[in-house]
């Protein structure tokens, strides 16, 4: 029935192509069809690795019943919201203004013109704990649009105004995008606040912030990052939070602990016990995360366990998540497939008799390995136990470790593995690129030989490149690839400045200039795009049903979820951007982007994360970093005295100057066999200098 779906790029909508519900991609021709037969829509959005989603297909969409009684009611719409993040966020935000939550899989009810009058997450087979069926939800829907059809208009009415204020809310938060002289400037003193409100929302027992369920708050550990590498009031504080909140995951069930990789979050307040799906865009903004972390931790101990942990993950996505060409695909499965039955984290999971098998056969003290775990936090209901330290190890515990890891690792390999979405995302792969680029300069700048350095480098090359040359045609980026083939919407607002992001990350890696203009056509386009009337959009095209749904108004949504939103990671690249080109517009536009830092920080710094980084950055100058001339040996020793001073945020550029395309490096010169390095605030440098321990000087000079 649901051949539509057999093709698309998402596997999680080729998950449904068997289905006897007789699906169709969210398009105009669903909507079409709906007016013709005059029956409402549903819409069930999920992802390919969401355990929940799994259980919800197999008791409701897989019934044959269930499944004949949707088809003659209703038109049924399969959605991957990662895919379709515009088409998600919309029907997420009528779904929690209906029921006050939302969550995956989501189910919504739509009139044919797209606006929604009933919503819900996961409905059981069965009325269970208050919860109706999804039979009796369907039959009530259905009757509601055949008898009390002004009660249902009533409701689509209603919702849709009440997220056309949600949008005007948007507006006011960004402001209008006018940049004439005038313009407040940038103030710091939220950011001061912020990690007060930060630190009073930290576990003090189990790390992170808040209670259960606990996510890895990865734009919100930027800025920490950001700001605690500054010499601004709380800096400490902050570095602090973000070093303790590091170490805690590291050393968690939340963290593969033989292969590297993050899952999406855990279900308890102790990080021991995940959701085991494991997504891209976690664990390109982590393996970055610990690179910068390595630089700044307080011990030998954490810079050692920042390192492996990035280096891990940057080889767990080599391993797991990447597609021929060199992209990244989004995620591994939560559930793993074994005798024909889903299995939540069957992949992961020990039971205390199989470690001990595994630990004994490989020569090691079963009873010291297992007293380096804490099995009984990370048991699970079926007995078995996640690999869950719980605290800091010693050195030689740490060496036990490694000798224990690679033998359980290696039986692991043999047992089924999850599934993988292999649709390859613009901007996470963006995110990807700029994280591999990062973790390769940690490794290069911390003695690493050289092997990892360089293959990381590789890897971010062979993203990058198969961004540029599948999803970027005729100068517009498209959002979504499978099997090396772009197809569906444009990019989004997040995908242009997640590759740019990217982009510019492996340029200061590199010194190539091909990655700079890359990412300069990148942010040029998306100003052109994605601002309309002097308000920025997520979507340069919307739907006509998305405009209906939400009262014909937009604007783009400057909160960061698990992923930094697009109005903050455009706000970046646009510092980024005029730090290597001199653009004060560009500047101005970043700073009124910024603007809704002022009102956020404070209030909601976990929705603000990304932005209060950029604002931190930009109050920092940013901090420009040219380094030119034909000494290599020389010229690597500046940069990574730089990097070590810099910060996370440090804008770098290398290269021979000269005729430069970068024009902070442009007429930067270097006596012949020599090497120079030119620290600089909007292009005004200091006197360039040859030793990096000077230059090191002038970066703490400039802090004080």
């Amino acid at each position: 029935m649901a051949e539509r779906l057999r093709n698309q790029a998402s596997a999680y909508l080729r998950q449904h192509a068997d289905n006897p519900v007789d699906w169709w991609p969210f398009g105009e021709e669903a909507f079409a069809e709906a007016r013709r037969r005059n029956v409402p829509v549903f819409i069930s959005v999920g992802y390919a690795a969401c355990h929940w989603c799994h259980v919800m297909a197999h008791e409701s969409f897989e019934d044959a019943a269930v499944a004949h009684y949707l088809n003659e009611n209703f038109v049924s719409i399969k959605v991957d919201r990662e895919e379709r993040p515009d088409v998600d966020a919309v029907y997420m935000a009528a779904t929690q203004a209906l029921t006050g939550q939302g969550g995956w899989p989501m189910s919504v009810f739509t009139l044919p013109d797209g606006r929604t009058f009933y919503a819900g997450t996961y409905f059981p087979p069965r009325q269970l704990h208050g919860l109706p069926s999804f039979r009796q939800v369907l039959e009530a829907v259905s009757s509601a649009w055949r008898d009390r059809p002004d009660e249902v208009e009533a409701s689509a009415a209603q919702i849709a105004a009440h997220l056309a204020s949600t949008q005007a809310v948007n507006r006011r938060l960004i402001g209008t995008l006018e940049f004439a002289a005038g313009t407040q400037p940038l103030s710091g003193d939220v950011l001061e606040a912020a990690v007060g409100a930060v630190a009073e929302q930290e576990d003090p027992r189990f790390g992170g912030l808040g209670d259960a369920p606990k996510f890895p708050p990865s734009p919100l550990l930027r800025f920490l990052l950001v700001y605690g590498a500054g010499g601004r009031p709380g800096a400490g504080a902050a570095a602090a939070i973000a070093g303790r909140t590091l170490e805690t995951m590291a050393r968690s069930g939340l963290y593969d602990q033989l292969e590297g990789g993050f899952a999406r979050y855990t279900v308890d307040r102790a990080w021991a016990v995940p959701h085991f799906e494991k997504m891209l865009y976690d664990n390109a903004q982590l393996l970055r995360l610990y690179a910068h972390w390595s630089r700044s931790a307080a011990t030998a101990d954490q810079r050692q366990l920042a390192l492996q942990v990035s280096a891990d993950t940057a080889h767990w996505l080599a391993k797991r998540l990447r597609v021929d060409g060199g992209g990244f695909a989004s995620s591994l499965d939560a559930d793993t497939l074994v005798g024909g039955k889903r299995e939540e984290g069957a992949t992961y999971v020990w039971t205390t008799a199989e470690l001990r098998t595994v630990l004994a056969g490989a020569g090691l003290d079963a009873d010291a390995v297992l007293s380096l775990l804490d099995l009984d936090t990370g048991r699970m209901e079926d007995g078995k136990s996640t690999l869950h330290f719980g605290r800091s190890l010693e050195p030689e515990e740490e060496h036990l470790w490694q000798s224990a890891r690679h033998a359980l690792l290696a039986v692991r390999d043999r047992r089924p593995q999850p599934e993988r979405d292999d649709k390859v995302v613009a901007g996470w792969n963006g995110l990807a690129v700029a994280g591999l680029a990062d973790a390769a300069l940690a490794l290069a700048d911390a003695g690493d030989p050289g092997e990892n350095a360089a293959e990381l480098l590789d890897l971010a090359r062979d993203a990058a490149g198969y961004l540029l040359r599948v999803h970027h045609r005729d100068g517009v980026l498209v959002r979504v690839s499978h099997a090396g083939a772009a197809s569906g919407i444009e990019g989004l607002l997040e995908d242009y400045a997640g590759a740019a992001e990217g982009l510019f990350a492996l340029f200061a890696a590199t010194g190539e200039e091909q990655w700079y203009l890359a990412g300069e056509e990148l942010v040029l386009a998306a100003e052109q795009r994605f601002i309309a009337d002097g308000v920025l959009q997520d979507s340069a095209v919307r739907t006509d049903q998305l405009a209906a749904a939400q009262g014909a108004l937009s604007a783009a949504d400057p909160m960061d979820g698990p992923a930094p939103s697009g109005t903050a990671l455009f706000a970046g690249v646009l510092v980024t951007y005029a730090a290597y080109s001199g653009s004060s517009r560009h500047r101005a536009l970043a700073e009124a982007l910024l603007a809704h830092v002022q009102l956020v920080a404070a209030r909601a710094p976990r929705a603000g994360g990304w932005a209060m980084s950029v604002l931190a950055q930009a109050l920092d100058g940013p901090r420009e970093l040219a380094v030119t001339g034909s000494d290599r040996t020389l010229a690597g020793q500046l940069l990574r005295a730089g990097r070590a001073a810099g910060g996370p945020a440090v804008v770098v550029a290398s290269g021979p100057g000269g005729e430069s395309a970068v024009p902070l490096l442009r007429g930067r010169s270097a006596p012949e066999g020599g090497a120079l390095a030119y620290l600089c605030r909007g292009m005004v440098c200091s006197r360039p200098v040859s030793d990096p321990q000077e230059l090191a000087a002038q970066f703490r000079a400039a802090d004080a």
